[in-house]
């Protein structure tokens, strides 16, 4: 590349020429230095490839105004410079773009098409790209202006641009060529504008965590548009196994967003080879982080894309989703991320749970099943023709990267239409019928006897399922989207989807249906599934009912002592003789168990027509050594009554503890290439040293990756304050992202919105 001035504007470009015996003194200023290649050429003189003007209209302005990025389904320009001039009557430039190391007609990866169009297009060949002169081109002097348009149903990816003309070939460029959610004709069309500027363009989120009575937010930085993501994104499709074991195949389904958001959740996480995040439901973190301590997508990205695709450990279930929500709307798949508090896992797709519970009262088993106090997935926006023709299940989709099953040989799932979840239609694909289980299936819970006995001491409706959530529109509220995913408990329609659901689970069992895409067949469960009950309802029906109920005097904070109170009350005219085991057990977000805190067994009395209400105090130093890898605490409570001990009564909660607060403030005026400071605050709140102190710092247009601070110690009570340079390279609304960790506190979140100019 030479840089020069150009005589006519007096403006320093970057221009490519021809190099013969003497530099052209007609010169075209290219907005990318690589994208012509340079050689000796009688016919071609340079290409203006307009990368600003294109990718501004384009909408991919953000990623990039020197690298050609366009969407299909939609015309962009380039200038191309003659040696000679260009008759259209004579003559002819003959353009060929394609995709892939295998690129053929037949597939749709190669597309010739001419100026003027005279190249016929054989019967076959799919993804036909087009080309026009524009009024303003001076072909008498060879200068062409084309407007060049690639079909809507043209597979994503990188191409190769390059013209013939009088028996003489010359590469104009390399481009990428993503999903089109602004084009109608594109199966991922979003007519919605303030939904595609959602779902597409903002690169900041949250993702909801907590459990189902505690929803507590963490703001997620998406950066689907920093630097090289367009190449870790399409490495990611290169990566998959479809692609290793058929390359031509697989670059030419890309033109599908079925089939590229399918790859796309089995390359996030690791259980497919070559995929980005390991996960880790454990305690041990060796060799990586903990999932808690991520706070953006791009980090994680760029680190499986430096290393030569090495998985980037660990993540659970809300960093897969964020990611893959990174991924999505970087190739043009409106994408949001969404969390089920109460989610099943039912490994034997029976639409039944199955927890065991001692008589001592803490849970006695691990179950194959279990209820996660919350799950992350994401929804794809996109048409499904493949499953009916009259536009019935278009829209969203769920797509889950957690490796939790297979589906079709590989741990992915989706998409599965939200639609069809909601109408039971557990025949459909991909995988509806796990998705439909993990918002609404039944929970049983079994009394483990001393002799290995188990009775049944309850049937659960309703647990499942509770407020489904994502990000709102334009704001960071919550947005309750449980509706669209279920119909409402306690209703008879309710009840009428659950039975369709179940009887086509039914019928693949027996051969007689399809297995939806997942690659399983049902199997049959240890769980009695009462199907003709036209309610759901989560009573016992036992005799004398005894109504639980958790109550407490303010949201409990992690440092401080837990205080609860049980409520008993019961419509008995006489006195009953209790017997009260209480137990508190840490838990992992997947519903299972991380140890034993306490148990408490006490005799109550419960005097007819009074309330009962026993106390129960959970002390920082008790349960403090099992939080700092656990994310709630389950309090649950058997109760006999000792006058008839066949009535046995459960009851459980789960509590997620607050974070103590950390503080941010930014000083000044942010404006892009200036020098900003920000302010970081955090006070010890419990009586003992923290140690192994760190502090994180991300955000996408502020920082090009994670800066990480060692602290030293703070004692108790002390108050640490950092000071911390920024030095902004984007401007707009942006997320300043900190993370605070220590040896008794795991990565405490705090986030603030930095208006860039």
């Amino acid at each position: 590349m030479h840089r020069v001035t150009c005589q006519s504007c007096r403006a320093t470009k970057s221009c490519v020429f021809l190099l013969g015996n003497r530099f052209f003194r007609e010169m075209m200023a290219l907005d990318r230095p690589n994208s012509y290649s340079r050689s000796n050429t009688a016919v071609f003189k340079g290409v203006d490839l307009h990368s600003r003007t294109n990718n501004t209209e384009h909408h991919t302005s953000e990623i990039s105004v020197d690298q050609l990025i366009v969407r299909r389904g939609q015309p962009f320009i380039l200038t191309l410079k003659l040696a000679q001039p260009f008759n259209p009557d004579l003559d002819q430039l003959i353009m060929t773009a394609e995709t892939g190391n295998y690129p053929s007609e037949t597939r749709g990866t190669m597309s010739r098409f001419g100026v003027p169009n005279k190249v016929p297009a054989s019967a076959s060949s799919k993804a036909v790209w087009k080309a026009e002169l524009q009024k303003g081109s001076s072909p008498e002097t060879g200068s062409l202006t084309l407007t060049i348009k690639p079909p809507a149903d043209a597979p994503i990816g990188e191409y190769k641009l390059s013209a013939k003309h009088k028996e003489e070939e010359q590469v104009l460029a390399n481009l990428s060529v993503l999903f089109n959610p602004w084009c109608s004709d594109d199966w991922v069309f979003q007519p919605d504008d303030e939904q595609r500027q959602e779902y597409v363009m903002n690169e900041h989120g949250v993702i909801y965590r907590g459990v189902d009575n505690y929803i507590s937010q963490m703001h997620w930085d998406f950066a689907q548009f920093e630097e090289d993501m367009v190449k870790i994104c399409v490495k990611i499709l290169d990566m998959n196994l479809k692609h290793k074991r058929d390359p031509a195949e697989d670059v030419s389904a890309r033109c599908n967003p079925i089939y590229v958001s399918r790859v796309v959740t089995s390359m996030i996480n690791n259980a497919n080879f070559g995929g980005i995040l390991q996960g880790s439901w454990g305690s041990d973190f060796r060799g990586g982080v903990p999932p808690s301590h991520w706070s953006g997508s791009y980090a994680i990205l760029k680190q499986w894309y430096s290393s030569f695709y090495s998985s980037v450990k660990y993540g659970q279930c809300w960093v897969f989703a964020g990611v893959m929500c990174s991924v999505m709307r970087l190739l043009g798949i409106p994408c949001r991320v969404v969390t089920n508090y109460q989610s099943a896992h039912d490994t034997n797709r029976n639409l039944t749970v199955d927890t065991y519970f001692a008589d001592y009262g803490v849970r006695a088993k691990e179950s194959k099943d279990s209820v996660w106090n919350f799950h992350v997935w994401v929804e794809g926006w996109m048409r499904r023709p493949d499953l009916a023709k009259n536009n019935k299940y278009d829209g969203w989709q769920v797509l889950d990267p957690t490796p939790q099953e297979k589906s079709d040989g590989m741990f992915c799932c989706g998409p599965a239409p939200v639609t069809a979840i909601l109408n039971g239609d557990t025949h459909l694909k991909y995988d509806v019928s796990f998705v439909f289980a993990e918002v609404n299936a039944d929970c049983v819970c079994w009394l483990v006897k001393k002799d290995g006995t188990m009775d049944k001491i309850s049937t659960d409706n309703i647990t499942v399922g509770q407020n489904i959530s994502t990000k709102s529109i334009s704001s960071n509220k919550r947005m309750n989207i449980t509706d669209s995913y279920k119909q409402r408990e306690g209703t008879e329609q309710e009840r009428s989807v659950f039975r369709y659901a179940l009887d086509r689970l039914k019928s693949e069992a027996t051969g007689e249906g399809d297995t939806g895409g997942s690659g399983e067949k049902v199997l049959s469960g240890t769980s009695e599934m009462n199907t003709t009950d036209p309610v759901r309802t989560a009573e016992t029906n036992k005799p004398s009912q005894l109504i639980i109920q958790f109550k407490e005097d303010s949201r409990p904070v992690n440092g401080g002592d837990v205080n609860l109170k049980l409520i008993l009350s019961s419509e008995s005219t006489v006195t009953r003789l209790l017997s009260v085991n209480i137990s508190i057990q840490a838990m992992r977000y997947t519903g299972q168990p991380a140890g034993n805190i306490q148990t408490e067994v006490t005799e109550q009395k419960l005097l007819p027509g009074q309330d009962l209400s026993i106390p129960i105090l959970v002390p920082f130093l008790t349960y403090h050594k099992y939080m700092i890898v656990s994310q709630s605490l389950n309090v649950s409570v058997i109760i006999t009554d000792l006058q008839n001990k066949e009535n046995i009564y459960l009851a459980e909660t789960r509590i997620k503890l607050m974070d103590p607060p950390i503080s941010i403030t930014v000083l000044g005026e942010a404006v892009v290439g200036r020098e900003l400071t920000a302010e970081v605050m955090f006070m010890n709140p419990v009586k003992e040293t923290l140690r192994n102190c760190t502090l994180t710092l991300s955000g996408s247009g502020l920082f090009t990756g994670e800066i990480i601070t060692n602290l030293p110690d703070l004692q108790p009570s002390n108050r640490i304050r950092v000071q911390f340079p920024m030095f902004p390279y984007r401007s707009g609304e942006r997320s300043l992202m900190v993370d605070f960790d220590c040896s008794s506190f795991r990565d405490i979140k705090a986030s603030c919105t930095v208006y860039v100019k």
